[in-house]
């Protein structure tokens, strides 16, 4: 029996969801700070959501596939199947959530920014990090004392995978690399280039200078808009959190929570005011454009009878007999 050229695209769409979610999760786990599997970057989440926003709902049994192959190499069965189920259904309620809001993938109004972080980035992955901690507490992994520090890293790590990988695949998607001049490409190497070094040198240092990376990003909502917001608040995030994994910079000698809350603090501030500023620029832009559209065909009305003298506009005496 062959499956039908529909429903073979499907599967092989569901697969490769399944495979990007788990290669997303293995990278994730390098920087686990709870049982080894708890960690405040995990990938996967914005995979999911990505794959749900452009795929639609039925994406769901790729997702729920790479949760499984990913978890059931951390945990027993019976905790696989429920920490599977809460990393399946947190993106499908962050997708429903999203799609409620009227969530658009171009991402041009401060709607939408704000969309992505409170919606399907801190209410979403609520319910993730909710049934993933209740779930190793009732299997006796962590006790109760451990409870609301793994809730904090794995709603953070959720939260972060969702906030840096949905925005970066979104702005790349339209690019086209011959509509940029080249001086272009060389402001955007220069700002992407700027950015990793002020993070590198914030991220591990003592005086706390992480905000020193607001004016990047203010640098690429001006010129770039979203296209350059994204990959600059990708970088300042994962070093941030490469940072709070490792205890180093702004958050050595902090416990755990005091961390994870440090983290999401500075990557909410960090995506929310580049994802906004963008968006406002991209309004704005968009609203001169309609203005010049209207000024053309203004123009282009007046031309058409300019041309008309001004007697041709008067009524004409009567004709004498």
């Amino acid at each position: 029996m062959q499956l039908s050229p529909r429903l073979g695209r499907y599967a092989v769409h569901v697969v490769v969801v399944a495979a990007c979610y788990y290669a997303g999760a293995r990278v994730g786990l390098l920087q686990a700070l709870v049982n080894d599997q708890v960690t405040p970057l995990w990938p996967p989440t914005g995979v999911a959501v990505l794959a749900l926003l452009l795929g639609g709902q039925r994406m769901w049994p790729g997702v729920a596939l790479g949760a499984f192959a990913t978890n059931s190499t951390l945990a027993d069965l019976g905790a696989t199947f429920l920490i599977t189920a809460g990393n399946t259904l947190a993106p499908v309620v962050a997708y429903l959530l999203l799609k409620r809001a009227g969530f658009r993938p171009e991402m041009d109004r401060t709607r939408d920014a704000l969309a992505l972080v409170l919606l399907g980035g801190f209410v979403g992955m609520a319910v993730s990090a909710t049934i993933g901690s209740g779930t190793l507490l009732a299997t006796g992994v962590i006790d109760g004392s451990l409870f609301w520090s793994t809730w904090t890293v794995w709603w953070t790590g959720d939260a972060l995978g969702v906030l840096v990988f949905v925005p970066i695949v979104l702005a790349l998607r339209p690019l086209r690399l011959r509509d940029h001049p080249v001086r272009r490409w060389v402001e955007a190497v220069a700002l992407v280039v700027s950015t990793a070094v002020v993070m590198a040198v914030a991220s591990t240092h003592d005086l706390r200078l992480m905000y020193l990376v607001f004016p990047f990003l203010i640098w690429a909502a001006l010129r770039f808009q979203h296209l350059g917001t994204a990959p600059c608040a990708l970088i300042a995030t994962t070093l941030a959190a490469r940072g709070a994994a490792r205890a180093t910079g702004p958050f050595a000698d902090l416990d755990l929570v005091v961390r994870m809350v440090t983290l999401q603090a500075f990557n909410s501030t960090a995506v929310l005011t580049a994802l906004l500023l963008s968006a406002v620029i991209a309004e704005r832009n968009a609203a001169r454009a309609a203005i010049e559209r209207t000024v053309a065909q203004l123009s282009d009305v007046v031309a058409r009878y300019q041309p008309l003298a001004l007697g041709d506009l008067l009524p004409k005496p009567p004709e004498k007999r």
